[in-house]
């Protein structure tokens, strides 16, 4: 069988290897969702003989860029500026065989075959080769029968799972991912070797696994991949917070919503609302909390009081022992404490001083609360949907009512901590605490406008209120009229 290769760049690569007398293929990814119909700008080219000297020639002959060696591993990396596709990642590799030790998953590599290299490929439907040499330019190798498992939409491995996995066990988390990335099935051999596995996962970088479950998440539908995990018992070991959500417990007749199965929906509801990985991530651990705050109310039910709270307050920890970017740790804790906020309001008359603070609280990130929210309707009653939907519409609308909207969504305080103490002569401290917080409440309970002026004289009152109260005896330095 022959493949359709009509991009320029696969014949002028054949033909540098042709020139240096290298058998030489484009593998992988880029074949399957080639045959998938699918686009693809990572492209994996193998040379059975020396790559790096191979990769150097097409540099120079393709005017290459970004042009990274891993000696150790035989590979290098470039980039090339496509008239139609515009910028490739190319690698390029060296056909291999690898073994590995049993406490490392850094192979140790020897010069091998196309064969020896396509076996010790994760999928058979990542095992494609075409070869791009003028002989038999566009053949497809397809050694392990991946052609049948694509269109059978099956993920098999090229030899033994257990084989596969013991040898590189980041597989078992590509195997999730794949499921979720193409909708194919698990073939019948695998979840029961992942299983089996899974303790060998110890041998992974943190900042491996956690790529992978990032990577997971920009999926279409990540709960295909996280059920898998779930099943093998697989995030028992790397995300053991997860799993301790699941299951339903009956007490007097009353139970529960399986809390972890419900999260799965919520994080595809999101998927189809935002590529957002973190707010991805906010749906994946808003009710993380639940299993700590789980209480059966003798005659009432289950509740889950201040699991908000409780679930932003382990975030840290998460984030810490994931080597999660700590840059975006504010913004996940920010939507799992919030993310209940907008849905008491819904039930309420809705007042102006509740949407400001709503508004006020969740800042620049409002827009992704709001959808993180509309994400938690899981109900699989259509009319509680409906209504529920229909309650949340209303705050929507609240909102985009509430006078000068841009300006509240953007708010921040007309004077700020530093202009406090400049004008009351007030070190750092308590003090200056208390009257920026009761300036903010005025405002946002409707108190004095949004103003700078009746922000300062507000202030001025609340100073000198706060000093014949007594409650900081030793601070009582006059106004400093020449700042307000």
């Amino acid at each position: 069988m022959n493949i359709t290769l009509s991009e320029s760049l696969f014949e002028k690569i054949g033909t540098l290897a042709d020139r240096m007398n290298l058998p030489c293929y484009v593998v992988g990814g880029f074949v399957r969702d080639r045959l998938l119909g699918k686009p693809c700008k990572d492209i994996d080219v193998m040379v059975v003989g020396e790559p790096i000297e191979f990769a150097n020639a097409v540099k120079s002959h393709l005017n290459g860029f970004g042009f990274a060696v891993f000696q150790r591993f035989r590979t290098a990396q470039l980039r090339l500026q496509d008239e139609t596709q515009g910028e490739l990642k190319l690698e390029f590799v060296g056909a291999r065989k690898e073994s590995y030790n049993p406490d490392s998953r850094k192979p140790i590599t020897q010069i091998g075959t196309l064969e020896d290299d396509l076996s010790r490929r994760d999928f058979t439907v990542n095992a494609f080769a075409v070869s791009l040499n003028r002989a038999n330019y566009g053949e497809l190798i397809d050694l392990f029968g991946g052609l049948g498992d694509l269109e059978k939409k099956i993920l098999r491995t090229p030899l033994e799972p257990e084989s596969t996995f013991s040898d590189d066990p980041l597989r078992m988390l590509r195997a999730a991912r794949f499921a979720a990335k193409l909708r194919f099935a698990l073939h019948p051999s695998l979840p029961p070797a992942m299983e089996n596995m899974r303790s060998r996962l110890k041998i992974v970088s943190q900042e491996r696994i956690t790529d992978e479950l990032l990577k997971l998440l920009m999926t279409e539908t990540p709960s295909i991949g996280f059920e898998i995990l779930y099943r093998t018992k697989i995030l028992d070991e790397i995300f053991p917070e997860l799993p301790l959500m699941a299951g339903v417990e009956q007490v007097d007749g009353m139970g529960h919503k399986d809390t972890f199965f419900h999260t799965l929906k919520v994080v595809d509801n999101i998927c189809t609302m935002t590529d957002n990985v973190w707010l991805r991530l906010s749906a994946l651990l808003h009710d993380i909390g639940k299993p700590r705050t789980k209480r059966f109310h003798q005659g009432i039910g289950w509740s889950f009081h201040g699991h908000d709270a409780v679930g932003a307050n382990m975030i840290p920890k998460i984030f810490r022992r994931m080597k999660l970017p700590m840059e975006h740790l504010p913004f996940v804790q920010k939507m799992v404490r919030m993310h209940l906020r907008p849905i008491p309001l819904s039930r309420d008359e809705i007042t102006d001083s509740a949407i400001r603070r709503l508004m006020f609280e969740a800042g620049e990130h409002l827009d992704d609360l709001m959808m993180l929210c509309r994400a938690d309707v899981t109900s699989k009653n259509p009319k509680k949907v409906q209504k529920i939907l229909a309650n949340f519409a209303r705050v929507e609308a609240k909102v985009a009512d509430v006078s000068e909207k841009d300006k509240w969504a953007k708010w921040r305080p007309p004077v700020n901590g530093n202009e406090i103490m400049a004008m009351f002569n007030l070190p750092e401290g308590r003090m200056v605490g208390i009257l920026k917080k009761a300036m903010e409440n005025a405002i946002l309970d409707g108190v004095i406008p949004h103003e700078r002026e009746a922000a300062i004289e507000f202030l001025k009152a609340k100073f000198l209120e706060l000093q014949s109260e007594s409650l900081s005896e030793q601070v009582r330095p006059k106004v400093n009229e020449s700042v307000a």
